[in-house]
């Protein structure tokens, strides 16, 4: 967020979360959601609307772990369906839902993108290594999900593309557990994330829509 804030060209950002914090530039716009609650999605949407379309819309969510009931699974017996549906309704339903909301504010008249953070291991050409059950499933429905918006957006708004993006390891609570046997060099702090991802997102093109892009530009196979 505060990068999109130092680019002078950025007119208005729009910043959501479940606790939205006071805004620390005039541009900035916070707002509740909750990304479980499509009701609450819906009337962000309609509050944007009022102030016309959209040039990014940029999901930065997941969920891989949360508390000893819910963590990456090392086989098929560690398997639980209340972690799957944790893990879909955060990763692919929560995501979903913003697309069916916020996609149809997306600029018409100009270049806009849409873009949801995924993750290598939802490739399943990718996968070599197997477990992690739900979180690898989830974001590979989330990879689905935006292929079909890219499809749809192709027809409604030849102006806009969708992406979902791998920001590579980053150091945040999601990774903190799983760090030990990253290269110091491939560890990224948030901001040089952000950083890779905003230069992935502006050398976009229109060939790129529907797939899942890393941090260094190159496109995962699905």
């Amino acid at each position: 967020m505060q990068l999109l804030l130092d680019d002078p060209d950025t007119l208005q950002v729009y910043t959501g979360s479940r606790t939205p914090h006071a805004a620390l530039d005039p541009r900035e716009t916070p707002f509740s959601f909750d990304l479980e609650d499509e009701a609450s999605i819906a009337e962000a949407a309609g509050m944007i609307a009022q102030d016309g379309c959209l040039d990014l819309v940029f999901i930065a969510t997941g969920l891989l772990h949360d508390g000893p009931d819910f963590k990456p699974e090392k086989s098929w017996r560690m398997q639980d369906p209340e972690a799957y549906q944790r893990a879909f309704a955060v990763n692919a339903t929560g995501p979903a839902l913003v697309g069916k909301h916020f996609l149809p504010l997306l600029n018409r008249n100009e270049r806009s993108v849409f873009a949801a953070l995924s993750a290598r291991v939802g490739s399943t050409s990718d996968n070599r290594l197997g477990g992690w059950h739900a979180y690898r499933a989830s974001k590979a429905a989330l990879n689905m999900i935006v292929r079909n918006f890219a499809i749809e957006l192709s027809v409604r708004n030849t102006n806009a593309i969708a992406v979902t993006l791998h920001p590579g390891t980053v150091d945040t609570a999601l990774s903190e557990p799983f760090q030990v046997r990253v290269a110091p060099e491939k560890l990224f702090t948030p901001e040089q994330a952000a950083r890779h991802l905003l230069a992935v997102v502006a050398q976009l093109e229109a060939e790129d829509s529907g797939y899942l892009i890393a941090w260094d530009g190159q496109k995962i196979d699905p």
